[in-house]
């Protein structure tokens, strides 16, 4: 299920519908969850609505998240949100049908150009009569078609809160004028990258003392579109490393940058045994990674 196919016809406003489905159903199965949210915030987003939902008083503040969330092809990701809930003393969060979660936006709160949110509602633990620290979740599923590759880089946390108050949001006779919701964009942020992946093979192994090796490997990253992983374009700053035998720790050799296709080829004269790898520091779009240590065997 692709949750950008309904987000051209939904606004920031209207995230609340996200969690619209009764607690039980969405505990059972996280798909199915994801496919009833598309079909009631499409609902929802219909223009010129004469009917909405009432403001839920309702606000959210210290919404936490990693820095970087990296998603690779097929992978499922999941990372956790924390964030301050407060709301009036009428709000009952304690309801069976009262629900809340966090999201990301990518690009305008009020018409975002995609969204991220989690299988399930997020958990709350009442801190006083009006506050309550909440737990939840934020579930990439790129195998599921939920990024375009345009869409690396940075985005921003949002929350909402839904009271049902009775209703069935599945049912004919759904009044959602009975229905309470706040929801709350820039809460803060993260960056969303594509996941990458180098190699290297330091050749001829073993090698004589002061002959030339050839150090050579391949840096990729996920493609979303596709599901594979594709060479990154060339000029990318890569940095060769060496690690003497029995030590633990890389010092640098040399940089240089990324050929057609994200090849990577370069030469240095051999000297101890121990290990050679490339490590890249990453971009915005694409995350950082180094290579697994290739043994050289110097005689």
């Amino acid at each position: 299920m692709r949750i950008r196919a309904t987000v051209a016809a939904v606004t920031g406003a209207l995230a609340l519908s996200a969690f619209a489905v009764p607690a039980a159903q969405a505990a059972d199965s996280g798909s199915a969850y994801r496919a009833d949210v598309a079909k009631i915030r499409a609902e929802l987003g219909k223009d010129a609505r004469a009917d909405a939902p009432y403001d839920l008083d309702v606000t959210f503040s210290d919404f936490k998240i990693a820095k970087t969330l990296k998603v690779g092809t097929t992978a499922p990701v999941s990372t956790t949100v924390t964030y301050t809930m407060t709301h009036a003393a009428d709000v009952d969060i304690e309801a069976e049908d009262f629900q809340t979660g966090p999201y990301l936006y990518k690009g305008s709160y009020t018409s975002p150009d995609n969204m991220l949110f989690g299988t399930k509602p997020a958990t709350c633990a009442a801190t006083s009569a009006t506050t309550a620290a909440c737990t939840g979740k934020i579930d990439v599923l790129p195998a599921e078609g939920e990024l375009l590759n345009s869409d690396a880089g940075g985005w921003k946390g949002a929350a909402l809160a839904l009271a049902q108050n009775g209703q069935d949001p599945l049912a004919e006779n759904y009044d959602i004028t009975k229905v309470g919701y706040a929801d709350q964009g820039g809460l803060g942020g993260t960056t969303v990258q594509r996941a990458s992946k180098l190699t290297v093979d330091a050749s001829p192994e073993p090698v004589q003392k002061g002959k030339t090796l050839t150090v050579t490997g391949k840096l990729t990253r996920a493609n979303w579109e596709t599901e594979k992983y594709v060479g990154l374009p060339s000029g990318q700053k890569v940095v060769l490393q060496f690690r003497k035998a029995g030590t633990s720790a890389y010092t640098n050799v040399k940089g240089i940058q990324t050929a057609t296709g994200g090849a990577l080829k370069t030469t240095v004269t051999a000297s101890e045994d121990g290990y050679y790898r490339f490590t890249y520091a990453g971009i915005t779009s694409t995350a950082p990674v180094s290579a697994k240590g290739d043994a050289i065997d110097v005689q």
